[in-house]
This record gives C-alpha cells, structure tokens and sequence, in this order.
C-alpha cells in the first residue's frame, strides 16, 4: 500500500466509480457485489486519510460510519443505561453535537411576532 495521497485518492475515486457500477446493476437487496463495493471504498478512504495525514498532517471532515451489530448487543447488560449515556459522547466528533446542544426553538417564539413586539404580558 502507497503511502502517497494522490494514489490513495485515486484507488478511493475507484471505489466509489466500481460502487456505483454495482449499485447501478443490483440484482438484490442483498446483492454481495455492492456490499463488497461499500466495504471497498471504507477501506480506501481509511488508506487516503492516513496517507493525508502521514504527507501533511491534515485530515478530512469525513467519518466512516460502522454498521449497528445487533448481534452483540443480545449479551450485555441492559441494565446499566449510565455507561451507554458515558460511551455515546465519548464517539462524538469535534463538530457533532448532542440534542442538549440544540436550540430550544420555544426560546425564539417571540421572535416572530411580526410586530416585533415580545409577549411579555
């Protein structure tokens, strides 16, 4: 494997060109060509970040998401909800924000009194 950015982004522009030919000629939900085509360019943007960041110690504002293994879920404890709650912000990225980060849209509703006049009374 290169560890030169320019080979890493074109083996990755080839993954998402052969993806789109297997999506384009999906036999079935199910079809192990397009799987294996999503599994490819996972791994080649895996390859270009490193490289990236190896050559210029950049990265790129993309994440490569796992898919949910419900499999495993079956053996752990239900019960202890607190370390789920612990785990989640821990595989937050820097720019992604938990739901208690949003605005309270309730908080603007006067805002759009036309008048702009607040409903303080």
């Amino acid at each position: 494997m290169s560890n030169d950015p320019r080979a890493a982004l074109q083996a990755l522009v080839s993954a998402f060109e052969e993806h789109l030919v297997a999506a384009s000629n999906r036999r079935s939900d199910d079809d192990p060509a397009v799987d294996g085509a999503y599994i490819a360019i996972a791994d080649a943007f895996d390859a270009y970040e490193e490289a990236l960041y190896d050559a210029y110690d950049e990265v790129t504002p993309l994440t490569v998401f796992a898919e949910d293994d419900d499999s495993d879920d079956d053996s752990e404890d239900e019960d202890d909800d607190s370390d789920d709650e612990d785990s989640d912000e821990e595989l937050l990225e820097d720019n992604e924000m938990l739901d208690e980060d949003l605005v309270d849209e309730e908080d603007y509703e006067d805002l759009d009194d036309p008048g702009g006049a607040r409903s303080g009374r």
